[in-house]
């Protein structure tokens, strides 16, 4: 897997984790590369350089900016572990998101709310790709990401360590006037389906943002940032 661009080679490097190799632009005069060649090498990381058309041909978001890191497969994180650890719970759910930069966008922010895990289902959604880490801006190095074979049975677990569970739907009740407080998951569903109707009735309840405009939905990774960011505000 390719993490590429400096900001995000840079949370990867910092947190030198699966990292096989940092390839960089061969004769670079970018001060931010040299930096983070520097840091790699404190790190002990393997370094290497090649002409700018080598990093071309193997970019795969076609916006390198001189350096590409290479990574293992990204270290998705047992959901059991997350149920295990202490203090609040505040998990987001993805339903369906099949969309690489809503899931980067839905990261960043998650990670910004303090969001304790993002959870996705391993079929019919989008997994950590290297799109996803470049629009996560390297929030993909700090938030933690479930990968669950069926996400309705994830839900029953999560029920059962006494998590209360919403989904979100335009027929629920408004957000404000709900209590999100102590341990809480969100379910996201996707722009052109919302939350599956099976999914949606294993919620304990079904909230919605006010909207007065005259469109009934938002993009997935902006209402998912609105939710968490209220659920950040009730907290405090």
């Amino acid at each position: 897997m390719n993490v590429e661009g400096r900001n995000q080679s840079r949370e990867a490097i910092e947190n030198s984790k699966n990292i096989d190799k940092v390839i960089v632009q061969d004769k670079t005069g970018d001060k931010v590369v040299r930096e983070l060649v520097s840091l790699a090498r404190s790190k002990g990381l393997r370094v290497e350089f090649a002409p700018k058309e080598a990093l071309d041909r193997i970019s795969q978001t076609h916006h390198h900016q001189g350096i590409i890191t290479i990574v293992s497969d990204f270290e998705y994180t047992p959901l059991d572990d997350i149920l295990k650890e202490d203090g609040r719970k505040f998990l987001v759910l993805l339903d369906k998101i099949s969309d690489p930069h809503n899931l980067g966008s839905i990261l960043r922010s998650a990670e910004c709310a303090g969001v304790s895990a993002v959870v996705i289902p391993s079929r019919n959604s989008v997994l950590v790709n290297e799109t996803v880490i470049r629009t996560s801006a390297g929030a993909t190095s700090h938030v933690k990401v479930c990968k669950v074979n069926n996400l309705n049975d994830a839900i029953k677990q999560i029920k059962n360590a006494n998590i209360f569970v919403y989904a979100t739907d335009m027929n629920g009740k408004s957000m404000y006037e709900t209590n999100l407080k102590g341990n809480i998951a969100i379910i996201i569903g996707s722009e052109g389906d919302g939350v599956s109707a099976l999914t949606k009735k294993l919620a304990d309840e079904v909230i919605k943002i006010p909207m007065k405009g005259k469109l009934n939905s938002l993009n997935a990774s902006v209402a998912a940032g609105i939710v968490m960011f209220e659920v950040l505000r009730q907290g405090e």
